[in-house]
């Protein structure tokens, strides 16, 4: 018997070894949190032969500077690499040049974001060196792939202008050196089945679109078990907070005005924000004023019950200065000040650092706040996104937008600036230009919340999933025959 054992064990020892050498694709993230965790965790788990190196998703400006260097002493040499896959936080120059062994690889570029017109606070905070080290790693890389075309577009066009900045002896033609390499390539979201938390409103909504099964669509819930049609959500339209519906009034109030005051005295103008989403001369959309096309429902009792429940709105980012929670925080102000009738949810990460607006606007806003903070919890967060009706972006700066996405696929209403990645990702119809505009639409879903409630999108989910782009991203993490590794 004891032979038997010996035998099992050098199998199973034998099998280990084979399985660990048939990984050929080394993926490095060395920012291991957000939209960068999800790429890596989802190329690992449907792809097979690939070994996954991270560092957690802390302090993002070290781990531009060092994490080269770890990863130099953590990643085991093999003969079996034969595909490296890093985001662009990683410095690849360095590591290629710590790691010649590595630097034989192809290796594949991916870029979250970039830091040529990543926007900071002040323009003497802008550190050359992290847009100088992407610069550098894409022309170490043999493919350079973008989440989407302004990320593409607004790096490559930038590469001129910023190496300006050099006081002399600057290099030339560096756009025409790295662009034949590069690609866009939409960052892949795996969209769960969120059918069991949706309200009945939306189920319905979904079950009698026209052409709705069978158009590549994928929503789980356009086609779903008859079993699951009636199933209600989790109760997520009662206040949690109940201590805070029961704040003083008047204390709220004048909370809401001094914050409300600070916030008016926030920069409006296009030289102050440096943005083109708040361009004051640009027009009012001129469908802002009607209401949008909607699907003709029956009215019955729930629809009744429905159109007096307050308009639940969304925020689901990062709590940092590029994603102007500030703006966001005076139009809520505004509608509390008029007395308009609504929830919020404010989602999203935090890190070290928290502005200091959302606690003055958690305390103002008081009881139109149902959720507040990270929700660590997936279903806990898509069951958030499934009761919202409208989802707000305010960003200074997007690149692609997952949680925009996301709850899109969830059936919110959708409401973003007209600049940056939003005019590649949504119809015109779902971009405003200046906060006023914002306000308006808001203003109107407040008081006819019917309106987004029936509301069918017109935009194309499909390409943004895992299903569609699965085949493109299996192709770039695949050897060429001719490559001799």
């Amino acid at each position: 018997m004891q032979w038997i054992e010996a035998l099992t064990t050098i199998l199973y020892s034998w099998t280990t070894l084979e399985t660990y050498t048939r990984m050929s694709i080394l993926l490095i993230e060395a920012f291991y949190g957000g939209s960068h965790k999800q790429l890596v965790d989802l190329l690992q788990e449907d792809i097979e032969d690939c070994v996954l190196f991270t560092l957690p998703a802390k302090k993002w400006h070290w781990r531009a500077r060092t994490a080269a260097l770890y990863f130099m002493q953590t990643i085991p040499a093999s003969a079996d690499y034969r595909i490296l896959f890093a985001s662009s936080v990683l410095n690849l120059t360095e590591l290629v040049a710590l790691r010649p062994d590595l630097g034989k690889l192809k290796k594949v570029f991916y870029f979250h974001e970039n830091q040529l017109i990543y926007p900071v606070q002040k323009c003497q905070e802008r550190d050359f060196q992290y847009g100088y080290n992407q610069i550098l790693s894409c022309l170490v890389a043999d493919i350079v792939v973008f989440n989407s075309a302004y990320n593409m577009e607004s790096f490559l066009t930038s590469i001129g202008k910023f190496m300006k900045l050099m006081p002399d002896r600057r290099p030339k033609c560096l756009e025409k050196l790295i662009r034949p390499k590069c690609q866009v390539l939409y960052f892949p979201v795996k969209f769960p089945d969120v059918s069991r938390f949706m309200p009945e409103h939306k189920l319905a909504l979904n079950e009698n679109t026209p052409g709705a099964k069978g158009n590549g669509n994928p929503d789980p819930f356009m086609s779903l078990p008859s079993q699951e049609k009636n199933e209600r959500t989790m109760g997520l339209t009662k206040d949690s907070n109940s201590d805070m519906r029961s704040a003083d009034c008047k204390t709220q109030t004048e909370c809401c005005s001094s914050l409300q005051e600070r916030l008016h005295n926030l920069p409006t103008t296009p030289r102050e924000l440096n943005e083109p989403t708040f361009s004051k001369s640009a027009s009012h959309c001129q469908e802002e004023d009607k209401p949008h096309e909607t699907c003709n429902l029956c009215r019955t009792p729930g629809e009744l019950e429905r159109q007096q429940k307050p308009l639940h709105i969304v925020w689901p980012h990062r709590w940092e200065h590029d994603k102007d929670p500030e703006s966001f925080f005076k139009v809520l102000l505004k509608m509390k000040q008029m007395e308009l009738n609504f929830h919020v949810s404010v989602l999203g990460e935090t890190f070290t650092h928290v502005p200091v607006i959302f606690s003055e606007a958690k305390k103002a806003l008081g009881s139109s706040v149902l959720h507040w903070g990270y929700l660590p919890s997936k279903d806990e967060y898509f069951q958030v996104l499934c009761m919202a009706d409208v989802v707000i972006s305010t960003a200074k700066h997007e690149f692609f937008g997952v949680a925009m996405i996301e709850a899109v696929y969830c059936s919110c209403y959708p409401l973003c600036p007209k600049a940056l990645v939003y005019p590649e990702m949504f119809p015109a119809e779902y971009l405003y230009s200046t906060p006023e505009q914002l306000f308006k639409r808001l203003q109107n879903f407040c008081k006819r919340p019917d309106i987004v409630r029936k509301h069918l999108y017109k935009g194309e989910m499909a390409q943004f999933s895992w299903a569609a782009l699965r085949g493109k991203f299996r192709s770039l993490l695949t050897t060429e025959p001719k490559e001799d590794l």
